[in-house]
């Protein structure tokens, strides 16, 4: 193995290369040395330039960390990404038309790493259909200087489908937490593990060369060989960053890790407020037992008012990241999850999600359409990207996007949405569930759009709810009140009427082999 330091990693990237980068968020298993190295580089020497960077999860403290050290002037030629939302220094340059920019879905990226270490022509998949990363709508386009097709429709065996281009690697930049003397890469005090030995796969076949930040060197043999997450016959060098947090606001939790438990019913209590309202209604369509992803903003309260209610513990909370099982992390620490019962490998999560494993999804919106679309992946002059949003919008069965009804004066209910996140009309044709959740009014998704089936128990329907929307929608003629209990301080409950897991008719032969014991 050969220890070099993060500048001798930087000099190795060249003009026009492509950059491949591990890591996710806000800091979770991100190379952040190499990646400052990197724009320091570019500071003193102007080198290297315009060169391709591709990551499937957005990196960044939201302000100059993570991506946002390439976020220079001439460094970059292209960005592919799941989101901007953590570097804004990247989002800025796409809105400058200084960069060609893509946002890509999240778990297609995460999965043709796989694809491309095994050699194959890309990813076929449909994940992405009829929102703004088919070609027909924007091809994932953040950008007007982003001209080339990195994704395709493509029929095969009579069925539509999207085929995402695979990457030339040159370098590729990744984080463990230790590495022996043979260069055999642990993650065991990381957060997540996501694609890092796809990631080393991919660029190795393409005689790249694989960097890993390490915090510490180990001696050989030392690492348990099923600890071992990129071997060492696929690592060229190793950096050392001895002050390496494992996320960019937390130092290190053993929580995070693995290696603690703790008490799950800690989650704080959401105060009153359109917040809190949202989330305990979002939190009524739970069941006994249910597989749930939570997404970022509003939605993240689904995991406070179920430890609130005692019910944390009778559901499975996920996230795309790999962790399943515990409490999610919200905020800049999303991603990681408190006492989680497994870590997975980011495609292999994303690989249940877009085969039906989840039961429910609760994502946010920023704004939502006549046509029951939804937008979270550029609106108001920012481009965020839509992160895994794609991959678990459209693989659930039940998706309960939440939201306020206003952004202060401006409707999110509009007659259309400016991105294509997600498409009501697909949903419908493939008989998707869907509610809309804000906080004076439910919508479910119907045959001519969003319809209203609930309102707040002192809502006035016209002047509260249809008067606030840039849409007239079909009112329900079974309109009812929304509970009262979410707007009420105490508990409202859960845990005592909580329903059942709906039936699964793989189980009937578990109860015909027990009736026949």
């Amino acid at each position: 193995m050969r220890q070099i330091t993060a500048s001798q990693a930087a000099a190795l990237l060249q003009d026009e290369d492509t950059l491949l980068i591990g890591g996710s968020g806000g800091g979770h298993a991100v190379p952040d040395a190499l990646l400052a190295a990197v724009g320091e580089r570019f500071r003193a020497t102007g080198m290297p330039r315009r060169i391709t960077a591709v990551h499937p999860v957005g990196l960044g403290d939201g302000k100059a960390r993570g991506a946002g050290h390439l976020a220079q002037k001439g460094l970059l030629r292209r960005v592919a990404s799941g989101t901007f939302v953590n570097s804004p220094g990247i989002a800025r340059l796409a809105l400058d038309e200084e960069i060609e920019a893509y946002t890509l879905p999240q778990g297609a990226l995460s999965q043709l790493m796989r694809e491309m270490a095994a050699g194959r022509a890309g990813l076929l998949t449909k994940i992405g259909l009829h929102t703004f990363v088919d070609p027909r709508l924007n091809g994932g386009r953040q950008s007007a200087r982003a001209a080339e097709d990195l994704v395709e429709l493509v029929q095969f065996q009579g069925e539509e489908y999207l085929f995402y281009k695979p990457y030339q690697v040159n370098v590729a930049f990744l984080r463990g937490s230790a590495a022996d003397e043979d260069g055999n890469i642990s993650m065991e005090h990381e957060a997540v593990t996501l694609e890092m030995l796809s990631m080393a796969q991919a660029t190795r076949r393409m005689g790249g060369i694989v960097v890993v930040q390490v915090k510490r060197i180990v001696p050989a043999g030392s690492i348990h060989p099923k600890m071992v997450k990129v071997p060492g016959i696929l690592v060229d060098a190793v950096v050392v960053d001895p002050e390496q947090w494992q996320t960019y606001g937390t130092q290190d939790s053993a929580a995070y890790s693995g290696h603690l438990r703790v008490a799950l019913e800690d989650v704080p209590r959401l105060p009153p407020g359109p917040r809190r309202i949202v989330a305990r209604r979002g939190a009524m369509e739970l069941f006994e037992g249910a597989i749930c992803n939570l997404g970022s903003g509003i939605s993240t309260g689904i995991a406070n008012v179920a430890a609130e209610e005692g019910i944390l513990r009778r559901i499975c909370l996920t996230n795309e990241q790999g962790n399943i099982g515990g409490a999610p992390a919200s905020g800049n620490e999303a991603g990681a999850a408190m006492s989680p019962d497994a870590q997975v490998d980011q495609p292999y999560q994303f690989d249940f999600y877009d085969g039906g494993g989840l039961d429910l999804a609760f994502l946010s919106f920023a704004e939502f359409d006549s046509s029951g679309n939804v937008n979270v992946s550029r609106f108001g002059g920012r481009i965020v990207g839509p992160g895994g949003f794609i991959n678990i919008s459209q693989g659930a069965g039940t998706v309960v996007f939440g939201g306020t009804l206003t952004a202060g004066a401006a409707p999110k209910a509009v007659e259309r949405v400016e991105q294509v996140t997600f498409s009501g009309p697909y949903a419908r044709s493939r008989g998707q569930r869907v509610l809309y959740v804000t906080e004076r009014a439910v919508f479910r998704l119907a045959e001519s759009g969003p319809e209203l089936i609930e309102i707040a128990p002192d809502a006035d329907v016209e002047a509260d709810v249809i008067g606030q929307m840039g849409f007239r929608p079909r009112v329900s003629p079974a309109l009812r009140r929304m509970d009262t209990g979410l707007f009420a301080e105490g508990l409202m409950g859960l845990a005592a009427r909580l329903p059942a897991r709906p039936p699964r008719p793989a189980l009937d032969r578990f109860a015909t082999a027990q009736a026949a014991e």
